[in-house]
């Protein structure tokens, strides 16, 4: 099992990349047949994600030493549950949980949509099979969890204390849920760009995996809280850590597009807004998984400095370049078919709530980065604390 999980991830990698491949090409030749073989592709993908899964939790049940990532996050007497929860423990365990959850997301997407959306959905496949892409090869050449070591250990480092906690098994899944979902909108929304179709129809499917995003991302959040306030000890449930913020701001966009995106079904106003918020909250998910993984920032949650950190940041560059380009060549399409009419209306509550909201996440996003800016600019970081924080978002 442990061997055919090792092969498994590089054939999944296959998969997806002629997944992504025929896909496209299937929706741009207007040819069915491509378009099945990408959709049969992407779930071949998810089933060599499976596989590859299997494997590295047999082997962690198994104590096999002899894989780096088992001796480094587990141990011969670690209690069995939190041998289970070291698949997400570390860097190239939470890649591959990762990876799992966006093929089976993916693969979910398409049968759901077998008859619906289906002059999108050569591009929504496309879209996810590409990003499945990028995280089976960031895993594969970045962190890979089946990595050997050249002598086997008598036993294995264990798992950190503060992770030996029953919000292991719940917190890290819960977000997981809440961040990969937010690729679906994201796909639908490259797709309904690509193809000029930004009507209502799409808004269907992007408005039930919005929920599913902003479902999975509180319950994460909340459990994170709680956490850390019973471990750590903070003061509060909330410490504005550079992590902690990373979450809460794919959630702050995700609550604003699902206000306005009623005002778009029922009225056809906030087209732009719409689509800009659900990219945003693709990327800024995307971002956070930069900041946890880069070690740019220091937190209590963040992984040690490792290469994957540089892999993310050109995924995330190559993306936001990519949207923005498709946006602003899709602007006309994008108009309105009703202007605001007054002030003092529904739809204009709607989008000050909208303002407030994307007033908070700029805010935040701002003193989160602000280390990293300030470093790049002066040589030195300047840490922004909680008081900037709490003296912006309290009003």
């Amino acid at each position: 099992m442990i061997l055919i999980g090792e092969l498994s991830l590089w054939v999944a990698l296959l998969m997806a990349a002629w997944s992504g491949t025929v896909s496209y090409a299937g929706g741009r030749l207007r040819r069915e047949d491509l378009v099945a073989s990408g959709e049969r592709a992407l779930h071949a993908s998810t089933v060599f994600v499976l596989l590859a899964s299997a494997g590295l939790w047999t082997a962690i049940l198994r104590s096999d030493f002899s894989f780096k990532y088992v001796a480094s996050f587990t141990s011969a007497n670690l209690p069995t549950v939190y041998k289970i929860t070291a698949f997400w423990g570390g860097q190239a365990g939470s890649m591959l949980f990762w990876c799992l959850i966006l093929a089976l997301y993916a693969s979910l997407c398409v049968v759901t949509n077998q008859r619906a959306n289906r002059a999108l959905m050569p591009y929504v496949t496309g879209t996810l099979a590409v990003t499945l892409v990028f995280f089976l090869a960031t895993t594969a050449f970045g962190a890979n969890p089946y990595e050997r070591l050249d002598w086997v250990p008598a036993d294995g480092r264990g798992m950190n204390p503060q992770l030996q906690n029953p919000g292991m098994a719940a917190h890290p899944p819960m977000l997981y849920l809440g961040y990969v979902a937010a690729a679906v909108p994201f796909a639908f929304a490259v797709a309904a760009l690509m193809t000029r179709k930004l009507d209502t129809d799409w808004l269907a499917a992007v408005r039930r995996w919005s929920l599913v995003t902003w479902f999975f991302l509180t319950i994460g959040i909340v459990l994170g809280m709680w956490w850390a306030y019973v471990e750590l000890g903070w003061g509060g449930y909330w410490a504005w850590d550079p992590v902690e913020n990373s979450s809460f701001l794919p959630w702050l966009t995700a609550t604003a597009f699902l206000h306005s995106v009623m005002i778009q079904e029922k009225r056809g106003m906030l087209r732009k807004w719409n689509v800009v918020l659900v990219v945003a909250t693709f990327l800024l998910s995307i971002l956070g998984t930069f900041i946890t993984r880069s070690g740019s920032i220091s937190s209590v949650h963040s992984f040690a400095q490792s290469p994957v950190g540089a892999w993310f940041l050109g995924f995330l560059v190559l993306a936001t370049a990519a949207t923005v380009w498709l946006v602003a060549t899709r602007l006309r399409d994008l108009e309105a078919k009703v202007e605001l009419e007054s002030m003092v209306s529904r739809e204009a509550a709607f989008l000050y709530n909208n303002l407030v909201l994307c007033g908070i996440a700029f805010s935040v996003l701002w003193g989160t980065l602000f280390p990293i800016l300030s470093e790049w600019v002066k040589g030195n970081k300047i840490t922004v604390g909680p008081p900037f924080f709490n003296s912006v978002n309290i009003p």
